[in-house]
């Protein structure tokens, strides 16, 4: 057999772009094949994988579909075997898709609640029940991104958020119980790493973004390359299980209650 069609499979959730993508290349830089999982982002999905694909043929595939696939039967299944048809194993499963927007307290509605726990918990969980089977046979490994806000230090204005993410965060530590000794689960919690896109409804007010610097014990907003590196740690940490590693430049020690 040729090198390409052994080396380890990862599927990344929401990795078109921005930290999901920064994970797709490090893996990819790493021999592994490559699953770009996306909703919205195709185009920039395809164009990843074109990319990785002129450095190694064969090497990355593209998955669309939006995650609520999770609450049918026939069609997670159907997007189980798309996963799996794509290389014909699973080694890694990383739970990046995220949803995040305020949900103010007088605002809040059953929409906003069902959107959110679908990203950042009832998604991860489900997927990673259904594709357990192939993280076994590959004794392979579960990484959630989480939120440095996830535990005792919540955003103010971001209840189902907060909430969702301190559900993901419990799962982690949950299946690294349950999955042990055969499949490891990790956390990685990002403080500031990428900036919520100008355009976007999580937009912030330059005012805010400086303020947010300051509170950095290392005077800087991270990359996603610095996630990327610490998922990339974990994935290759064979005796590393239930920890969740906060990648913030140390703001989760200065972090004022409340404060963004």
């Amino acid at each position: 057999m040729t090198d390409h069609n052994t080396a380890p499979v990862i599927l990344v959730t929401g990795s078109a772009k921005r930290i999901g993508a920064a994970i797709v290349k490090a893996a990819h830089c790493q021999n592994y094949r490559v699953i770009i999982h996306c909703h919205n982002s195709q185009s920039e999905a395809q164009k990843l994988s074109d990319e990785l694909n002129q450095l190694r043929p064969h090497s990355a595939k593209v998955l669309l579909a939006d995650l609520s696939v999770i609450n049918t039967k026939d069609r997670l299944d159907a997007f189980v075997k798309a996963i799996i048809t794509s290389f014909g194993q699973l080694d890694v499963l990383i739970h990046n898709a995220s949803r995040f927007y305020p949900t103010p307290i007088n605002s809040i509605d059953n929409e906003q609640w069902d959107e959110l726990f679908l990203t950042n918990a009832k998604a991860p969980l489900m997927l990673s029940q259904a594709l357990l089977p192939y993280l076994q046979a590959q004794q392979g490994c579960i990484i959630s991104l989480l939120d440095i806000h996830a535990h005792d230090k919540p955003f103010k204005g971001y209840s189902i958020y907060n909430m969702a993410k301190a559900a993901q965060r419990m799962m982690v530590q949950s299946l690294a119980v349950e999955l042990a000794p055969v499949v490891r689960v990790n956390g990685v919690a990002p403080g500031v790493n990428i900036l919520p896109e100008t355009n976007s409804d999580q937009a912030l007010d330059p005012g805010l973004q400086n303020s947010i610097v300051d509170s950095i014990p290392l005077q800087r907003i991270g990359k996603p390359e610095d996630i990327a590196h610490s998922v990339l740690y974990l994935i290759q940490a064979s005796y590393v299980t239930g920890q969740i590693i906060d990648v913030d430049g140390g703001r989760s020690l200065t972090l004022a209650g409340g404060k963004y």
